[in-house]
């Protein structure tokens, strides 16, 4: 008997098939990146820098950044899956993601928190996103067609009430199924729908009512009639023929399609809006609404800026250019007037027409409102503005212009530098001295200036810094010969510096010659100045009506309910609020403690000084400018226009107002309380003083006219007033640099400061002094200074102590410190009594 088998082929198994894993960077304070598996049939679409959905807990699904793509398996967990991958291309660059991490290391916090901070929110999709129907968008008239599922979701936005809105849950629920991400992307690429996250970022858009001629009227013969009709209406006919002039509808029907705005036809003195609402009444005109972009610059013609650089920016900008060929950092150290915007234009231009793009950075919103406006007539549609007061979708518009290419160059604030450049040629840091350059919280807690300094090292790019007050750990470097240097001693054309006079506060209240607040000398040259035509600028930094009140009977202060501060009387609201937290309760009719009604409003802000001048000099036109009056998105722009325009000749203001500001009219520059800004506990206190009264002190007198600055003082004889008067900036910095010296301050020493904060007040204590034995035992008792409470020791009901570490400036030395300070926080963090303590790192404190 004999046996036989039938050999079966094996199937051959596949080699090339391979398993990857993606690194990605949640947007979440995690330690390390997480591992996800990605599935074998989307293994070509993986794309380092892009989004994918992933599921992270149990139920929660977010967008993260791919890091990484490899074969190694993680050991510790079994991996999941990525769900979804949401771009086929990068929405962070290989440059972003070099200097993120680097922001990570160095500012002491995860890569999570740089990419939270980073990205617009509209880019960090979760299952509580939200889609809203573009208003713009008409089904009708779309040229995309929209598949059955897309027709679903854009039906349930249409039916549903003005603005309604769905978040991404409801909409796999509607769907049905667990790949929806797509469906949202196509939606948004066919501009049919915008993401937001919260209600608070909900997309408005920019609405222009305008205004064309009936087309019934468009035939002569027919307007011939029309003008007949309105012989006895002189009003409507003015109306109509200022319509015609504008639009000359027989050489060009499409212009009337097109139409004007409404608000052009009521311009002029001797035009009547009501005229033009009749005429839209009665048919001759027809009202419609257009939705435009709030960039105005995508209709500006590209044109050159009208102006010539004088022999002395001539001579800065070629010693900037010979710098430049040996250093990549240089610092221009004008006075205020000299004209540093002007060179920094001509180097703009320089490094486009290589192909480069630039980065200009400004400290405030309000520069950028003004200086966006001069830098829109040069670049036009190749300028993109970057700002917390756009809107996400804003946002993202700009951060997709970069990306395609679309902007060449953007102005923006610290947020900016996230924006995805990967071709940089040049980086300029506008008032580079600035502390608003500093990001206190959340993390990541980073200077935008030295973040700046690193983005333009990883790509190549020259960086030039701007002030007329240097940093001192900046000038430093210039000593050292690090930094190239090039300076402007004089303002540009005819404008001289001011003539600055100290005013002793205390030797007028013994006279009882205070008017308020303001010395006679201030009021009177206030006067003088108003008679003249021109404006002033008045400088008081701290806002509100009165930084607190007081129960005259007892004594009774109202307190913070969260933190450790008195409450802020607000007149225009009647409101007491605090400055830290938010919290805010009505004016007190009497006092809760002893019911007295004899209740006293003590100290004054911007808003009381706005009020006393409105009663003393009932002819100004006064105008504040502050936190409370800026929060709206254009009030920045609104204000600056209106004091530009000389609609308003005093603008009264907190530190606001002396940053870079340009006005040709002032003449006069009043700072009510020097003395506040000085006496501050903090080793900057002197350079920020001296800073602040050198800057707003330059905005009077720019365009010709001899300016005058008053400094209001109960101490005339501080030295640092002689050298504000001499604007001797060499002799204030061998003076402050000799006590950072003696004293081991920046620029000699790292400084690194660890808030601890809790809850509980003897736990925050307890934590904090176990953090400093650690940390004492790392790197010993002369590296560490603390614990203490900070002055404001409770804010937002957490209790707060501050342990200050000074360490060398060697890089290995920062290193290994900050590896031994991460211990120590975990030890503390490790005991069970401390596990709901916070501990925040801040490096380089401002």
């Amino acid at each position: 008997m004999s046996l036989s088998f039938d050999f079966v082929q094996p199937e051959p198994v596949a080699t090339d098939r391979v398993t990857l894993f993606a690194d990605v960077i949640l947007p979440l304070p995690l330690p390390k990146l997480y591992t996800y598996r990605v599935p074998y049939e989307l293994n070509d679409q993986v794309v380092i820098g892009g989004r994918v959905i992933v599921q992270f807990g149990a139920k929660k699904t977010l967008s993260c950044i791919v890091a990484a793509v490899h074969e190694t398996p993680p050991k510790d967990y079994q991996a999941k899956y990525i769900l979804e991958f949401i771009d086929d291309a990068p929405v962070v660059t290989q440059p972003q993601l070099k200097l993120f991490r680097w922001m990570a290391d160095y500012y002491m916090c995860t890569l999570g928190e740089v990419i939270n901070a980073a990205l617009p929110a509209a880019l960090k999709l979760s299952s509580e996103s939200r889609v809203q129907l573009h208003p713009a968008f008409v089904l009708e008239e779309s040229p995309y067609p929209l598949s059955e599922q897309e027709e679903r979701i854009v039906e349930v936005l249409r039916t549903g009430e003005e603005g309604k809105s769905m978040t991404f849950t409801e909409v796999g629920e509607l769907l049905g199924i667990s790949s929806f991400h797509r469906v949202i992307k196509s939606l948004m690429q066919k501009e049919v729908i915008f993401l937001f996250e919260h209600l608070s970022d909900k997309y408005s858009p920019k609405v222009v009512k305008k205004v064309r001629l009936a087309h019934t009227f468009v035939a002569e013969a027919a307007l011939e009639e029309l003008f007949q009709r309105l012989a006895t209406k002189p009003k409507q006919l003015d109306v109509l023929m200022r319509f015609l002039q504008k639009v000359p509808i027989y050489q060009n029907e499409h212009a009337n399609h097109q139409g004007i705005e409404k608000a052009y036809l009521s311009s002029a003195p001797h035009l009547s809006a009501s005229a033009v609402n009749t005429l839209i009444k009665n048919g001759v005109l027809e009202q419609f609404d257009v939705i435009v972009s709030r960039f105005p610059l995508d209709h500006t013609a590209e044109t050159r800026l009208n102006f010539t650089l004088s022999e002395a920016q001539n001579t800065a900008r070629g010693e900037i250019l010979q710098h430049f060929a040996e250093k990549d950092i240089v610092l221009l150290h004008g006075v205020t007037g000299a004209g540093k915007t002007e060179i920094y234009i001509d180097l703009i231009q320089q490094a486009m027409q290589g192909g480069g793009q630039v980065l200009y950075l400004l400290p405030e919103i309000a520069l950028t409102a003004q200086i966006v406006t001069r830098l829109m007539r040069v670049f036009g549609t190749r300028l993109g503005v970057y700002h917390s007061k756009f809107s996400d979708n804003e946002r993202v518009e700009v951060w997709n212009g970069v990306l395609s290419g679309r902007f060449q160059v953007v102005v923006g604030v610290r947020s900016a530098v996230f924006l995805p450049f990967d071709n940089l040629a040049l980086v300029i840091v506008d008032e580079e001295h600035e502390s608003s350059y500093k990001q206190y919280d959340p993390a990541p807690r980073y200077n935008a200036r030295e973040v700046a300094l690193m983005m333009a090292n990883f790509q190549g790019a020259k960086t030039l810094l701007g002030s007329a007050t240097p940093a001192v750990e900046t000038y430093y470097q210039t000593r050292a010969g690090r930094y190239g240097l090039v300076e402007l001693t004089k303002r540009y054309g005819e404008a001289g510096l001011p003539e600055i006079e100290l005013v002793d506060t205390r030797k007028s209240r013994e006279q009882k010659t205070m008017l308020n607040h303001f010395t006679p000398e201030l009021m009177q040259e206030m006067e003088r100045k108003l008679g003249a035509q021109e404006q002033v600028i008045l400088f008081q930094n701290r806002r509100g009506y009165s930084p607190f009140i007081n129960c005259l009977d007892c004594g009774w202060i109202p307190k913070c309910k969260s933190c450790a501060v008195s409450l802020s009387y607000h007149k225009h609201v009647h409101e007491l609020r605090c400055h830290y937290c938010g919290y805010h309760e009505r004016m007190p009719v009497e006092c809760p403690a002893c019911g007295s009604r004899n209740l006293k409003t003590v100290g004054f802000g911007t808003e009381k000084l706005e009020d006393d001048l409105k009663i003393m000099l009932p002819e100004a036109q006064v105008q504040r400018m502050d936190l409370d009056t800026t929060r709206a998105k254009n009030s920045y722009q609104q204000i600056i226009s209106d004091f530009e325009q000389q609609k308003t000749n005093i603008l009264v203001g907190t530190q606001m107002v002396t940053k870079g500001l340009d006005f040709a009219n002032v003449s006069l520059v009043g700072i009510i309380n020097a003395d506040s800004i000085i006496h501050y506990p903090d080793f900057r206190a002197h350079e920020r003083a001296y800073q602040m009264f050198v800057q707003v002190s330059g905005r009077a007198g720019r365009k010709g006219k001899k300016g005058k600055v008053i400094i209001q003082t109960g101490d005339p004889l501080q030295v640092i007033f002689d050298k504000v008067i001499r604007n001797d900036y060499l002799e204030f910095y061998e003076y402050e640099i000799m006590q950072r010296r003696e004293h081991g301050y920046p620029p000699f020493m790292r400084v690194i400061r660890l808030t601890v904060k809790h809850v509980d007040q003897l736990l925050a204590e307890q934590a904090a002094i176990l953090l400093t034995q650690e940390l004492v035992d790392r790197l010993g008792r002369e590296a560490v200074l603390g614990p203490e409470a900070p002055y404001i020791f409770r804010i937002r009901n957490f209790y707060l102590q501050e342990i200050t570490i000074k360490l060398s400036r060697e890089h290995t030395v920062l290193k290994s410190a900050k590896s031994d300070i991460r211990d120590a926080i975990n030890i503390v963090k490790d005991q069970k009594e401390f596990k709901q303590a916070r501990i925040a790192a801040d490096v380089d404190p401002m």
